[in-house]
């Protein structure tokens, strides 16, 4: 039974010879699309791995993941040569894990720290308030920040309850990506919009899509939660209230505190290349030379380091018992960076592929722009994806819109590819950044998560149409 995790891998190895030779054959294209075999294995092995061999899963996931990383740098470096995989690997490494774990990291860090006390319990009309907050709060502090600072208390305030994954799920629906349309603090797509050229509060023009989605979803999840709650309280189950009339606090407070220098480290990252300080006399910006034409700028070095002294400031000030109040433990944590690695890494070529291929999609119309960047956003890193997009609208000869740094785009186009890779990066766990990690904790506190397709399945269910109600009144 061990053997059938290694089979994907085993059968991607075994494919790729016969691949690389049929690419030989044909200049088409710079990256050949085989590349793309250890990304593919990797989902189906996410996927597949926690269903059929949960346990052996859990020890080897690190172990499949060295595999398919490796397999793709030593192909990539076949094709093109040592030097530009060990540049591939540490461009992925500097410029994109590494921002993003960290990040991750110390928002993880600092909202295990804060803890929600008091005789709370969950129910339809309290749970609607909560995602409510949450998705709102999105917007000001990041998917990523609200996610983990509402996580913990909506899974504690639900504890009393049998039937509740269904909460996570609209969570991550929410919380975790729809609330982060509205600011360029919201979602990292949006900021890299800012940092071209798109002015900070355009994005409060998504208002009435947002409201829409939020009013429509939160509806139907008042409804499902409504009827599992129903179902629970007749089954015998209650909330462990034994002390009415306790007020309703919050132990470590102080931690908004360090919350907040991380949403402002995370700003800066986007404001300080612009700055001529940061800039040499060819405009490039600034930064310490790691390899080749990799460096890590002087900007994302001061988001890294302002991101972990708030994390260990924290740790230092915070009393260990509010942790241990959270059931506060690193498996979320490391499994996400363990799994996220290998993402990163193999999906490179996919990348690569959809910058080289995106102007000659033939796409010119926000309905096309909003499903194509949407669908690649689900599964890819939503930010080159949006990057992609933009610079292809961007491109079209468009004489009237919005001026960026990368052209004139239409403002209907660049609301449907914002709305794209914002929204649907909900449709699956890996669409974007905090929605794996909701998973993780909620899975670490006994909620027992659908599987990598039942999720799909949720999000078919309940997003998609909401989606296609979305095409028919704003991008058609």
């Amino acid at each position: 039974m061990k053997r059938i995790l290694m089979l994907p891998i085993v059968l991607g190895m075994l494919c790729m010879p016969a691949l690389a030779a049929e690419a030989e054959a044909s200049h088409t294209a710079a990256v050949p699309g085989w590349l793309c075999i250890p990304f593919v294995i990797l989902l189906l092995c996410v996927a597949i791995g926690p269903i059929a061999l949960p346990h052996q899963w859990e020890k080897r996931q690190g172990l499949v993941v060295a595999i398919l990383s490796v397999l793709l740098l030593v192909s990539y470096g076949m094709l093109q040569s040592g030097h530009a995989a060990v540049e591939l690997a540490l461009e992925c490494m500097v410029l994109d894990y590494i921002p993003f774990i960290v990040l991750l990291f110390g928002l993880f860090c600092v909202a295990g720290n804060i803890t929600l006390v008091g005789d709370l319990a969950g129910s339809p009309r309290i749970n609607v308030a909560l995602l409510l907050f949450g998705t709102l709060l999105s917007s000001l502090i990041g998917t990523t920040g609200s996610s983990m600072l509402m996580v913990r208390p909506i899974i504690k305030m639900n504890a009393w309850r049998k039937r509740k994954r269904h909460i996570m799920i609209f969570f991550i629906f929410l919380i975790s990506n729809i609330g982060g349309c509205l600011t360029p603090i919201g979602d990292p797509p949006l900021l890299m919009g800012f940092s071209r050229g798109v002015p900070f509060f355009w994005s409060l023009r998504l208002l009435p899509i947002m409201l829409l989605n939020v009013v429509i979803l939160l509806t139907v999840f008042y409804f499902v939660d409504m009827r599992a709650y129903r179902k629970d309280i007749a089954i015998g189950r209650k909330p462990d209230i034994s002390k009415p009339g306790t007020d309703v606090h919050i132990d470590g407070l102080h931690n908004l505190i360090f919350l907040v220098s991380i949403v402002v480290a995370v700003i800066l990252s986007g404001v300080l290349p612009s700055l001529p300080l940061f800039q040499d006399e060819t405009g490039a910006v600034l930064g310490i030379h790691i390899f080749g034409h990799v460096q890590l700028t002087y900007p994302v070095l001061i988001e890294l380091v302002i991101i972990l002294l708030s994390a260990l400031l924290s740790f230092k000030t915070t009393p260990a018992s509010i942790r241990q109040a959270n059931h506060f433990t690193w498996g979320a944590i490391r499994e996400v960076a363990v799994l996220f690695i290998g993402i990163f890494i193999t999906m490179q070529p996919a990348l690569m592929l959809l910058k080289e291929l995106g102007p000659t999609l033939g796409l010119d119309t926000p309905f096309q722009l909003f499903w194509v960047t949407g669908l690649l956003s689900s599964f890819l890193d939503n930010t080159p994806t949006y990057l992609v997009f933009l610079t292809t609208a961007c491109t079209l000869g468009a004489t009237s819109g919005l001026t960026t740094a990368l052209g004139i785009i239409p403002e209907q186009m660049l609301t449907a590819i914002s709305c794209g890779a914002v929204f649907m990066g909900a449709n699956s766990y890996i669409g974007n950044a905090p929605n794996f990690m909701v998973k993780a904790i909620s899975d670490e506190n006994g909620i027992r998560m659908p599987s990598f397709f039942g999720y799909l399945g949720w999000s078919v269910a309940f997003l998609v149409p909401v989606f296609l109600l979305d095409s028919l009144l704003f991008f058609l």
